[in-house]
């Protein structure tokens, strides 16, 4: 089966003893290159408003994202008409956009959890990577 972005991944027992044991992914992108995407059930240990560059902002999850770029925040929504500028995923999920906006909302509570996750990383595959992952059964597709 060939994975394309806006697809649902979780990792299988293959994974046990890794960063991605017991781990569902959102895939954003997929491309010659590789593929990329977040892990969207591993809730990081602090909240937004507990980073020291948003400590005036309300209190919202965030999550481990992935192994590259920790260092950075990411987010996804289903909001384009309240957060410009976004990448359309696949259905309702839409990547990035106008940051300022997205912290706006969260802080007017006028986006909720369920329709906005921020990640610090993502995970990244290169060309074919991920594709022979699921192939030799490390992951299933869920949707």
């Amino acid at each position: 089966m060939i994975i394309t972005a806006g697809q649902h991944i979780k990792s299988t027992p293959l994974l046990a003893g890794t960063i991605f044991e017991n781990t569902n992914l959102l895939i954003c992108e997929v491309n010659e290159n590789g593929a990329w995407g977040f892990i969207t059930n591993t809730i990081f240990s602090r909240k937004l408003n507990e980073l020291v560059e948003f400590q005036h902002c309300q209190p919202f999850p965030l999550y481990e994202g992935g192994p590259v770029e920790q260092e950075k925040l990411f987010f996804i929504h289903q909001r384009p008409d309240l957060i410009e500028g976004g990448k359309h995923i696949a259905g309702q999920y839409y990547w990035g956009g106008d940051f300022k906006q997205a912290i706006n909302h969260i802080n007017a509570q006028t986006i909720h959890e369920n329709e906005l996750q921020l990640f610090l990383g993502y995970c990244g595959w290169d060309e074919q990577q991920l594709q022979q992952e699921i192939e030799e059964g490390s992951w299933e597709l869920t949707s």
